[in-house]
């Protein structure tokens, strides 16, 4: 039985290009910079995204929370969205190796927060308050359907971190499909942020890594965190290397991803007992709402799951779906016709 896995972009697997470079790839000691691969790709992510430097770390929680140790000091305040993949995901590393105090404010539909919300935030200068010292934001959004973020929004932001000497971090797990929706540079989406982190291993298919973006001077700090956080690996070009393909081959196809998404979601509007919010439907995720027809949330998945389509539960009759690398429209038209028959 064909199994159609809608429940991350995280299960794509390493196309045949990247097993071939990371069988071929020359190998180093990346911990005294001296892994070929591992160097490209750094160079290569930064300049995409328009900054100095780079740094190759395990992965996306780890990437922003070493951001998050190099701006902020023990007991120092950041400004984020309530629905924020850092607030709700990465397991509270911020508070519990950095002693930072998370102060979200709520993210609206388009998975923005209201610039008057952010400044409302910002601490005034009093001994009895935390230090306000980092905005960070998200572009997509993870857990606001996949949102990509405008650069005059991250624009605007900027203008308002300015004015109160903020810094800005951006996590960017999936920042290529943000421009491909966008239609726009990467770096577009990034000029105005101090730090970026994206992944490797979602939508761009790599088996593993993400890359931290920033100065020259907040990467060479990088390294010291990440070191502290035992994450200096050694022959990392086994990573580097896809990660290098998934830079050159992977980011425009994100398109067919999208594409894909959408004809799912205008699938999903059809079918009786299901409910999904076209409008939001632009990148690669969307969720859908299960009406009350006498199905559990773990019935409907199971059932589904028995003919070969696995989701995930967000709660309350919520799940979610990611197309992507490895999924095709023949695999989203099995998917609807198993869907409609779950719920008929």
């Amino acid at each position: 039985m064909k199994i159609i896995d809608l429940r991350s972009d995280t299960v794509t697997l390493p196309t045949q290009s990247m097993r071939d470079a990371i069988y071929h790839s020359d190998f180093g000691d990346d911990v005294y910079g001296e892994d070929p691969a591992t160097n490209r790709l750094e160079k290569m992510a930064a300049e995409m995204v328009g900054k100095e430097a780079a740094i190759l770390v395990s992965s996306g929680t780890m990437g922003n929370l070493i951001s998050l140790l190099v701006h902020c000091g023990r007991g120092d305040e950041i400004i984020l969205g309530d629905q924020a993949h850092i607030f709700y995901y990465e397991v509270g590393g911020m508070s519990a190796l950095g002693g930072i105090v998370p102060h979200t404010v709520a993210n609206q539909r388009d998975a923005t927060m209201r610039l008057e919300d952010i400044e409302a935030a910002i601490r005034d200068n009093n001994i009895h308050y935390p230090r306000t010292r980092l905005i960070c934001l998200e572009n997509t959004h993870n857990r606001c359907n996949g949102m990509p973020i405008t650069a005059e929004y991250t624009d605007s932001v900027r203008a308002l971190a300015g004015r109160y000497g903020l810094g800005i971090h951006l996590d960017g797990a999936r920042i290529f499909n943000a421009a491909v929706a966008l239609g726009m540079p990467v770096k577009d989406l990034t000029r105005g942020v101090d730090s970026v982190s994206f992944c490797l291993s979602k939508g761009l298919s790599a088996p593993a890594g993400s890359l931290l973006c920033a100065s020259s001077e907040f990467i060479a700090e990088a390294r010291r965190v990440r070191k502290i956080l035992g994450g200096g690996m050694r022959q990392t070009g086994i990573i580097a290397a896809a990660g290098i393909v998934a830079l050159e081959e992977m980011t425009e196809r994100l398109g067919d991803d999208h594409a894909n998404a959408r004809r799912l979601a205008e699938g999903i509007a059809g079918i009786p007992g299901l409910k999904v919010d076209l409008e939001n439907v632009r990148t690669n995720i969307l969720v859908f709402h299960l009406e009350n027809n006498g199905l559990t949330e773990d019935d409907f998945m199971a059932r589904l799951e028995e003919k070969g389509v696995k989701i995930l539960s967000r709660g309350s009759c919520q799940f979610r779906v990611v197309t992507h690398h490895g999924i095709t429209t023949e695999d989203i038209d099995l998917a609807l016709e198993i869907l409609k028959d779950t719920v008929g």
